[in-house]
């Protein structure tokens, strides 16, 4: 329990990056500017692109419906994966911007996946989504929040766009507009993969 103090205190913190995002190269990690509009920089993000061409994780998650999958589950169809919390405030800020590509690009094949690193599962994932109008999204849980850790970003949200042949292609370190232009292009590539 002692160790996941100083992981929730890092997490979805906006105000100074871990030492390993400060000292990253800048040829692969982008700063980006906060979407128009947005009060208090709620879609501060960075792209990171260091790890493109690697591999999709392969441990299982939760899904929705309390059994298991993995990202190998979805093979043949570009993803977006997105790391989130209940109780991060810019995570649910960008929640109805993923909601709409959802709505939009699902149904051309895209798999948005929003995997809550919620310590409570399925569980807290669930009472999120009765509680918002968010349709197009599903409840996803790794409460054993592997995947946090295997992206080891330090920072929730983080996304993590995947070809249809399950390589990475690029990591979004922060909250973005999903429906901004800069969004559009990353996910247009995906989908061209």
């Amino acid at each position: 329990m002692i160790l996941l103090l100083p992981a929730a205190l890092v997490a979805c913190d906006r105000q100074s990056p871990p030492k390993e995002q400060a000292n990253a190269s800048a040829s692969d990690e982008v700063p980006a500017s906060s979407a128009a509009g947005q009060k208090d920089g709620a879609f501060d993000y960075r792209l990171d692109r260091s790890k493109a061409g690697t591999p999709a994780p392969a441990f299982a998650f939760q899904n929705p419906d309390g059994g298991e999958k993995t990202l190998q589950d979805f093979a043949g169809k570009p993803l977006l994966v997105n790391l989130w919390a209940t109780w991060c405030a810019p995570c649910i800020a960008e929640m109805p911007t993923l909601d709409r590509v959802a709505a939009t690009y699902g149904p051309k094949g895209l798999a948005v996946l929003t995997i809550s690193q919620d310590s409570q599962g399925l569980k807290a994932a669930r009472s999120f989504f009765e509680k918002h109008k968010l349709p197009h999204l599903k409840g996803w849980a790794d409460p054993e929040t592997e995947f946090g850790f295997h992206y080891a970003t330090g920072l929730l949200p983080t996304t993590v766009i995947y070809d249809a042949q399950g390589k990475e292609m690029v990591r979004v370190i922060g909250a973005m507009d999903w429906e901004g232009p800069e969004a559009k292009a990353l996910i247009g590539a995906a989908m061209a993969s």
